[in-house]
This record gives C-alpha cells, structure tokens and sequence, in this order.
C-alpha cells in the first residue's frame, strides 16, 4: 500500500509521544452545557487522554461558551496569543463541534500556530482549509434553497412578512384593554382599603385580596407582581 510522506507525517504525530508545551481550548454550544458542564468535562478528560506518556507540559487552558455561528472568540484569541508567545502546540478538544463555521477554519488555519485536534488528530492546515471551503459553500447553498423557496412562495400567491392585523383583531384587543382598565378601576379602591389598614408590601396586598377571594384577569390568585401591574395601569404606567 503506498503511502506518501504526507500520510508519514500525521502517522508520527499521532503515535509519538508528546513532548513540548500545550495550550488547550474547550468549547461548549449552550450555557446548559456550562464551563462546569459533563460537556466541558468530557472534553477535558478527552485532551488529558490524548497528551498521556511523554515530556509535555500544559501551560494553560482556555474556555467558552457560545453558539458555532459566531467567530468572534475572545478565548480562543487568547489561547492563539499565548501559543505564539510560548511557542506551544494548541490542543482543541472537539473540531468538529466548529467543522461547519468556516470563519473559525480559516481563523485557525491562518493563525500560524501548530494546532492538533483530539477528535481528529489527522486535521492540518489543508484538511482545514477543505473543511473551510465545505463550510462556506453549505452555508451558500443554504442561503441559496431559503432565496429560491421565498420565491417560489411569492409565485405561488402566498403573502410573505408578518401580516398586518384585521380589523376585528384590532378591535379585540382594543376591547381586552377596555376590559384590564376596567378591572384595574373597580380593584384599586379594595387595595387602598387594605393600604390604609397598614400593609403596604405589595406581596401583602397580594395576599389580602386572595384571602377576600379576588382573582386576577385571568382567573388566577394575585402575586405582588399582578397587584403592581393593576396599579401602573391606573397610575399610566402599564
């Protein structure tokens, strides 16, 4: 089987020990995940896995959260600076979490720091550079089909953009709004009632007018949020 120096190459990077300093990025797509997230922890576990045996040493690790459309990553700018001023390895745990950002591909490939990727150990600047372009033209194609389906809605008569609203819709919610003023003027002599017994807490009037059994609007007992929304209502604020 032929194998060219290029494949030579990455099979020594991959199988070799590791030697030399490292810096590493984690990245997760949701707060949910967190920094302190299983997420975050999975990657880790998965760089200390990868640099295991050899003369290595980890200098620092970097981390964020944030959606893959963005590229502008301040923590990973930190941890490209910090290779170029220690003249270290980059580590990035998961490539393919940002295989389809090619901002992010180009950014990397163009950094002029050495980077290895855990999940994909075989990734160099060129593989980058093929993942950039697949990016972009699916991000292109994307664009494209969403143009060519707004059009052929368009053609086919169907009204596009938030319509506007009827007038019957206009006048019931103009009649919704009759009906909160009302209710907020009928309510506000019952809470200066109670205010004038000494309970001043909106939480308290709260709890004076369950205990009379009044209900909000919707049915529902009053909370110090209700009882301050029928007051702004009638004080203009609302």
């Amino acid at each position: 089987m032929f194998v060219s120096q290029f494949d030579e190459g990455v099979f020594e990077r991959i199988l070799a020990p590791m030697k030399g300093k490292f810096v590493a990025y984690y990245r997760v797509s949701t707060a949910k995940q967190g920094i302190n997230g299983l997420g975050m922890d999975a990657q880790r576990n998965a760089v200390m896995n990868y640099l295991n045996g050899g003369n290595w040493k980890l200098i620092a690790d970097f981390a964020e959260v944030e959606t893959g459309k963005r590229s502008d990553r301040q923590e990973l700018a930190k941890a490209v600076a910090l290779c170029r001023k220690e003249q270290a390895t980059l580590l990035i745990a998961k490539l393919d979490r940002l295989a389809r950002n090619a901002a992010f591909l180009l950014n990397l490939r163009d950094s002029g720091v050495d980077f290895i990727a855990v999940d994909m150990p075989y990734a160099d600047k060129f593989t980058v550079g093929i993942m950039a372009l697949v990016a972009e033209k699916e991000r292109d194609m994307i664009s494209q089909r969403t143009k060519d389906g707004l059009a052929a809605a368009k053609r086919r008569g169907t009204k596009l953009g938030n319509p506007r609203p009827t007038e019957a819709v206009k006048r019931a919610v103009k009649a919704n709004i009759g009906r909160a003023d009302t209710y907020a003027a009928n309510l506000v002599p019952v809470i200066q009632e109670i205010q004038k017994a000494h309970v001043s807490s909106l939480r308290g009037i709260a709890q004076c007018l369950n205990a009379r059994g009044f209900k909000t609007p919707n049915g529902k007992a009053f909370a110090a949020q209700s009882v301050k929304n029928i007051l702004d209502r009638q004080t203009g604020k609302g």
